[in-house]
């Protein structure tokens, strides 16, 4: 063995101790640590022939590194709808790394009845029948892909193709109706082949982002009985918006299609009893993607992707390797997504879903709402914002009332990123720049929405004083 590599294996404890000491610290921090920061000029070094062992690496990533991180799993950080981690999800991410399960095959751990059971778990918080079958992904734009894979082979059982076997090119072209898709879908269908110019923008509601169903049901009538996707939205990234799954489903009856539903952080609304009816109908979905990392507060990478149809999974994404065995009607995890070697990335969730159960996610979930109600009334009776739109759920999108162009709202971004209290993000909505804050960090409490305000005002002072 390497003389480093024995030096640390001899020391473990008193340098895993030291690890946590500085993690102990930076979790202390957090508060005090900018929401974000303008990213410092970096020089980037050669790999060092001999390695300083791992009391020099977690020095120099000190010295050279932590100070350039952001605060994005503290209370503020509240750009791109980012969670962060509760203490027994960490507690589970440390152990996935401690433990290094590959939960490919069932042959030689009980990691993948783990997995199982979180995806049960799962299933019985969102509120899902038994008929979704799960499996856990790296994120959403993953979970969209794996939904619309299922999506394209059923498009080829209707139309006698299969195309895992003969290619997307048998099938034809494919239409995909969407009224307010989420940018990851139109990666998914580059990625499958279907190209993003399949996607065929369904009108939206007057002065809403769901979906029109007049306007829907008259584009799968257009389509003379060939098959089509429909990809659905249970909470829209800008306005939280949800369409009508249940009457979306009921159109099935009269014209074929696969109902995909990107309800990515839209579905942890179930939680909350005043506003579950706006997923009503989410079972029904053929498929359907809720990210992890959002709303549930596990560490990223997690996302899990559900089916009624699990075994267009495995035609899709069986492996024909010997050695990894064939699908069984409870099939390896290896057979059901697009990678083989993954993680035991269901541990982290496992162990949050184990330590809070729906309780206690509940409660975070009901908080992010009310916070986000909290500051959208804010910014209404302050001048220089105007909402763009009602605060539905967790996520307050405003513009600044006056000179809302591009330039002008990135330099507000870059305002409020540099006061270091909060970080948001910008966004078009029906056409004007605006900006998003999204609730989903289970740290944030009705002190931080203060903050948060105070910070947003004067950012928008600097940026009137400046004349940008």
């Amino acid at each position: 063995m390497h003389s480093t590599l024995a030096s640390d294996l001899a020391n473990f404890d008193a340098l895993l101790e030291r690890t946590r000491r500085h993690a102990v610290a930076a979790l202390a921090s957090l508060d005090d640590r900018p929401a974000a920061l303008a990213p410092p000029p970096a020089t980037l070094r050669a790999l060092p022939e001999e390695g300083a062992g791992l009391a020099g690496a977690l020095e120099e990533f000190v010295a050279r590194w932590s100070a350039g991180f952001s605060g994005s799993a503290g209370p503020r950080y509240l750009g791109f709808v980012t969670g962060g981690a509760t203490p027994a999800s960490l507690a589970g991410d440390w152990l996935t790394g401690v433990y290094d399960q590959n939960p490919t095959a069932g042959i030689d751990s009980a990691a993948p009845d783990l997995e199982r059971e979180t995806i049960a778990r799962l299933r019985e918080l969102f509120g899902l029948s038994e008929a979704q079958q799960g499996v856990f992904v790296t994120g959403a734009t993953m979970s969209n892909l794996v939904g619309l894979a299922l999506g394209r082979e059923w498009l080829g059982e209707r139309n006698g193709v299969n195309v895992s076997e003969q290619g997307v090119g048998a099938l034809g072209a494919v239409r995909v109706l969407a009224a307010t898709p989420h940018s990851s879908v139109y990666k998914a269908l580059s990625v499958l082949g279907i190209g993003r110019q399949a996607v065929r923008k369904v009108p939206t509601l007057a002065g809403r982002e769901a979906i029109d169903l007049v306007a829907l049901e008259a584009a799968l009538a257009e389509s003379e009985g060939v098959p089509v996707i429909v990809v659905a939205s249970a909470g829209t990234v800008n306005t939280v918006d949800f369409d009508d799954l249940q009457a979306i489903h009921a159109l099935k009856a009269r014209y074929p299609f696969w109902l995909h539903v990107d309800a990515a952080f839209g579905a942890f609304a179930a939680l909350a009893p005043a506003y579950a009816p706006l997923v009503a109908g989410l079972d029904a979905a053929d498929s359907i993607c809720i990210d992890l990392h959002k709303w549930l507060n596990v560490p990223y990478d997690a996302a899990v992707q559900f089916t009624r149809r699990r075994d267009l999974q495995v035609r899709v994404f069986q492996n024909s390797a010997a050695y990894l065995g064939i699908p069984t009607d409870n099939p390896d995890f290896v057979h059901l997504t697009p990678e083989n070697s993954r993680r035991l990335r269901a541990l982290a969730t496992w162990f949050s879903l184990a330590a809070y159960g729906r309780a206690g996610h509940a409660e975070i979930v009901a908080r992010n709402i009310a916070l986000a109600q909290s500051l959208g009334a804010r910014l209404e009776g302050r001048r220089g914002f105007r909402l763009l739109a009602p605060t539905r759920l967790n996520v307050v999108c405003f513009t600044l009332a006056a000179n809302a162009d591009e330039a002008r709202i990135n330099a507000y971004v870059r305002a409020v990123r540099d006061l270091g209290e909060v970080f948001i993000t910008s966004t078009v909505y029906a056409g004007t720049w605006g900006l998003r804050v999204a609730f989903t960090n289970w740290r944030t409490g009705e002190a931080d929405v203060a903050r948060i305000f105070d910070s947003l005002c004067k950012a928008l002072d600097a940026v009137e004083a400046s004349g940008r």
